[in-house]
């Protein structure tokens, strides 16, 4: 009852990469999916690395559910997701090391951030929030010193609710981040057009 380690590549080899973006997909998804949106976004030298939730899903309920009832898939898949950025800080600092996810992968991002907090390049959650039915923030370690996240969602997401991505923001800040949530009103539940060219100017603004 836990995850395989299972990661798909692309873009440059990590050891010749000027930066690493790591990638989660949604519940449902795959990686192939969401290497299609780093390929979009990521600039040129980006090595590209994806896992592969066995199922497609990385825990079985809601993100919003109390903990317990999703283990030990979350455990499994925050073990999984902490190896693959020690592994990548091995070959690159954590400043060019970049975290994205949507929907349920970006839950986990954010959760993964958030537990194994580093100076980040950058953290981008495409509609997501921090993982329980109330906030533990004891696992959380206050390390992100200025990283930048950028968080996105509609006002009526019918998977995360607009107020659990407001109280992510609130307690990303207080560990050190400089959080920009952006809500889009109406939008279903997909990463738009928009998202994604803000995503290139916040999070990848400084690259040429």
């Amino acid at each position: 009852m836990s995850h395989t380690f299972t990661l798909y590549e692309e873009g440059v080899p990590l050891a010749q990469a000027e930066r690493a973006l790591l990638l989660f997909h949604g519940r449902g998804g795959n990686a192939q999916a969401i290497l299609e949106i780093g390929r979009a976004l990521a600039p040129a030298g980006t090595y590209l690395a994806a896992l592969q939730a066995t199922n497609n899903t990385w825990y079985p309920y809601s993100f919003m559910a109390p903990v317990a009832d999703n283990q030990p898939w979350l455990d499994s898949a925050l073990a999984n997701a902490r190896q693959l950025i020690e592994q990548t800080e091995k070959v690159l600092p954590a400043a060019q090391i970049y975290l994205l996810g949507f929907s349920q992968g970006a839950c986990l991002t954010l959760e993964s951030a958030a537990r194994f907090a580093r100076p980040f390049g950058g953290v981008i959650a495409f509609t997501g929030g921090l993982i329980g039915q109330t906030l533990d923030t004891s696992p959380y370690q206050a390390k992100f010193a200025g990283t930048r996240i950028l968080m996105t969602n509609s006002d009526n997401d019918p998977h995360v609710p607009q107020s659990r991505s407001e109280e992510s923001k609130v307690e990303l800040q207080n560990l050190g981040a400089e959080v920009n949530l952006v809500i889009y009103p109406g939008r279903p539940h997909v990463v738009s057009p928009v998202e994604m060219d803000l995503a290139k100017s916040y999070i990848f603004n400084s690259i040429p």
